[in-house]
């Protein structure tokens, strides 16, 4: 055992609403494949391009909500919203007037606490596979998350947004949440996910959102990340989608140490369609891996996915594009672009786009590359009379902001253009 594996295992013994819903069993269940199996090793397909050695060696204490919860860590977000403060809901800064009639948001935690089995077996998934570490963690300790649910025809006229923050405890702590997004028939939402730091700490944080989308549902999911420089994030989002069900989402890896990101989405009915950008910023010594799984399973589904990463400093950043189109998912359109730009010598991008195919009639293309500023755009621009620094940051802003047309509310497209140039503005002080 390591000593991640020894102090992750302490907490469960000491969890609160640990035998909750009837899940006790599948607890222990998941934490003892995970401390059979251990952590995967740079062999392991799935992770031989992010290492985990260094993680081994580190121990976390458990998480509780803070004993200070500060009105300023949440006043540049708007209500309808639900916070989660080091894992744990923070009522105290959570406001959920505005909500949509049909649309209900509530913890997790309160969930657990009725103690119905139906309603919690969200926390019952198995998760069977040796590479599925930090999905196992999640389903042994996790307490608390958002359950978003939308009732037929429900349409939102304001996004949720559902914010996550880090901040120092008395010691480096561990931390779970597990959301719940299921849309009815027809229903329509917007969401806007952050995982954001308080204040600096080196925390691990564990989050798995499941998305359901039923027939007509449209969801547009806009997901920031822009955790402490120190901090450890491994987060997943597995999503089914229904006939003509449309999911939307944008992802901006802009912090933490060690950040994974995982999105697997199955079209399931014929005409569901995925259109999932995102920016992979990495600078200093960071670590952003990111991994698509779409799964074309009905006829006539769809996906465009735009995803740009920067590297520079001794960054490192790793992109994993898959698409399968299974036998009978005729006429399914697929695309993948992954461009990505080496801003130092001793940065590292790493793409591996694929594609597999067992229908015929479809339309299927993807294609990644990594290469550096294009000398005769920089050029150009020096020749204008822009200085050689303020031209590379216009063509880097440009190159990122590429990926921001997948949303279509211009208010959440201005919030999270302006995170994204901050962040690039740091990359470039640094």
């Amino acid at each position: 055992m390591s000593p991640l594996l020894d102090s992750l295992a302490a907490a469960f013994d000491t969890l609160p609403l640990r035998e909750a819903g009837g899940l006790g069993a599948s607890r222990r269940e998941a934490l003892d494949a995970l401390r059979r199996d251990g952590l995967p090793g740079p062999r392991v397909e799935a992770w031989k391009y992010t290492s985990l050695r260094p993680l081994e060696r580190r121990s976390y204490g458990a998480a509780s909500l803070a004993d200070t919860l500060e009105p300023s860590w949440v006043e540049d977000i708007p209500a309808p919203r639900i916070v989660f403060v080091n894992g744990r809901h923070a009522a105290a800064l959570s406001e959920l007037s505005g909500l949509a009639d049909g649309i209900t948001v509530e913890p997790l935690s309160a969930v657990l606490e009725r103690g119905d089995e139906r309603e919690c077996n969200i926390l019952a998934r198995r998760f069977d596979r040796a590479d599925e570490p930090f999905a196992r963690l999640n389903a042994a300790l996790a307490i608390d998350g958002a359950v978003v649910r939308g009732d037929a025809g429900a349409i939102a006229p304001q996004p949720l947004h559902i914010v996550s923050i880090g901040t120092a405890a008395a010691g480096d702590v561990a931390y779970h949440l597990r959301h719940l997004v299921d849309l009815r028939e027809g229903t329509q939402l917007r969401i806007v996910e952050h995982s954001i730091a308080a204040t600096p700490h080196a925390n691990l944080a564990t989050a798995i959102a499941h998305v359901h989308l039923k027939s007509g549902a449209s969801l547009a999911h806009a997901r920031l990340q822009d955790e402490s420089a120190n901090a450890h994030l491994f987060a997943r989002t597995d999503a089914v989608l229904a006939r003509e069900a449309s999911y939307r989402r944008l992802d901006l890896e802009l912090g933490a140490a060690l950040s994974r990101h995982e999105l697997n989405v199955a079209l399931q009915g014929q005409g569901a369609a995925v259109d999932a950008n995102g920016v992979l910023l990495a600078s200093g010594r960071r670590h952003l891996d990111t991994r698509l799984g779409l799964d074309h399973v009905g006829r006539d589904t769809r996906c465009n996915l735009v995803w740009r990463g920067l590297a520079t400093d001794r960054a490192r950043a790793a992109f994993h594009g898959g698409i399968l189109i299974r036998e009978g998912a005729d006429g399914t359109a697929a695309a993948l672009s992954n461009k990505n730009l080496l801003l130092s010598e001793g940065a590292e991008i790493d793409s591996q786009p694929v594609l597999v195919i067992h229908a015929d009639e479809v339309q299927a293309a993807h294609g990644a590359t990594v290469g550096q500023l294009d000398p005769t755009s920089l050029f150009y621009l020096r020749s204008r009379g822009i200085p050689s620094a303020e031209a590379r940051a216009l063509l880097t802003a440009a190159f990122c902001h590429e990926t921001l047309a997948v949303v279509g509310d211009a208010a959440i497209r201005g919030v999270l253009a302006a995170r994204l140039d901050a962040a690039l503005a740091r990359m470039e002080a640094a």
